[in-house]
């Protein structure tokens, strides 16, 4: 029998669909009213359970995921003008972008992208205090600040067998429980996540041989502050599955991904992310595109003989 869903679980699941509904229409004049409708909440109620349970009101929210994103796609897409990144994140206005950039960030858009462009190969990612990241999404057990030099990254890197391949994906949907707060190297804090998930989806018939699992990765480590950063663990479900309590519902939206496969020890997920963004995706004709990075899981650690994870990495790209 599954736990019973908590009324603090139906609040978080219904604030996640708000969360959904802004990354949604962050190019969107995002309305209050339309953004407690998504959560099926009243404007004046939704504003102040939001902020009680976000931290942050729903306009700090917004603005910055949107100066967060612009910061990234600055990084990613050098060639993308300032102005229309400015527009893709919500800002019609180039002044008051380049204000509110420079006062989350300490410096301009055209000096935070060129100060990116100096670093080596795009394969890595300086933070918001200058100093330089790991790959751009050191995830899962990933270490947030890579320490070892250069030259110990790429050895390490060259040990791993790099083996992608690319392929174009159909909409997919999952079933979710989002995680707010660090999670790099806490692979107890995945196992916990994916358990209650499995406790909801089992009794319901949504687990069989082809069920995949997933974490989807909202935010960029290197830029997003660790008690912000948003994961969700999710399980592929039907189209038209009903969620309820603490478990949401999203789609991965359909188009190109670069696949890598790995078979890895838990300590290695940053260095895999490093090898395909800083080894593969530079060589590779193709640029990331602007849709959600994930992971897919391919066996339990538990069962492989030296305890693996078999896993594949999933950039979303288009041609360069």
């Amino acid at each position: 029998m599954s736990p019973t869903p908590s009324r603090r679980d139906g609040y978080w699941a219904r604030i996640n669909r708000a969360v959904d509904y802004i990354e949604a229409h962050l190019a969107d004049d995002l309305r209050l009213d339309d953004i407690a409708s998504a959560a099926h909440f009243s404007p004046f109620h939704f504003h102040r359970i939001f902020s009680a349970l976000m931290g942050e009101t729903v306009s700090q929210f917004v603005q910055r995921v949107r100066l967060e994103r612009a910061a990234t796609l600055l990084r990613s897409h050098p060639r993308r003008p300032v102005i229309r990144i400015a527009m893709e994140c919500g800002y019609s206005n180039p002044a008051a972008f380049s204000r509110a950039f420079r006062g989350a960030f300490g410096t301009s858009p055209t000096a935070w992208r060129r100060r990116g462009s100096q670093s080596s190969k795009a394969s890595t990612v300086p933070g918001k205090d200058g100093k330089e990241g790991g790959a751009p999404d050191d995830h899962r057990s990933g270490e947030r600040q890579d320490e070892r030099t250069p030259e110990a990254r790429r050895h390490t890197m060259s040990k791993l067998a790099l083996d992608v391949r690319v392929e174009d994906l159909p909409e997919t949907p999952l079933a979710y429980i989002r995680h707010v707060g660090p999670y790099a190297g806490d692979e107890n804090l995945f196992g916990q996540l994916f358990s209650r998930l499995f406790q909801w989806a089992g009794p319901r018939g949504l687990v069989g041989p082809e069920s995949q699992t997933v974490s989807v990765y909202h935010d960029n480590p290197e830029i997003t502050d660790e008690e912000k950063l948003r994961v969700s663990v999710g399980l592929t479900v039907p189209a038209d599955t009903e969620v309820s309590g603490e478990v949401g519902k999203m789609t991965l939206p359909a188009g190109t991904c670069a696949i890598a496969r790995f078979e890895i020890d838990a300590s290695q997920y940053g260095d895999a992310w490093q090898a395909v963004y800083g080894d593969w995706l530079p060589e590779s004709g193709f640029e990331a595109d602007d849709r959600p990075t994930f992971e897919r899981y391919l066996n339990d650690p538990r069962e492989h003989p030296e305890g693996k994870h078999i896993v594949e990495i999933c950039v979303p790209v288009r041609p360069a």
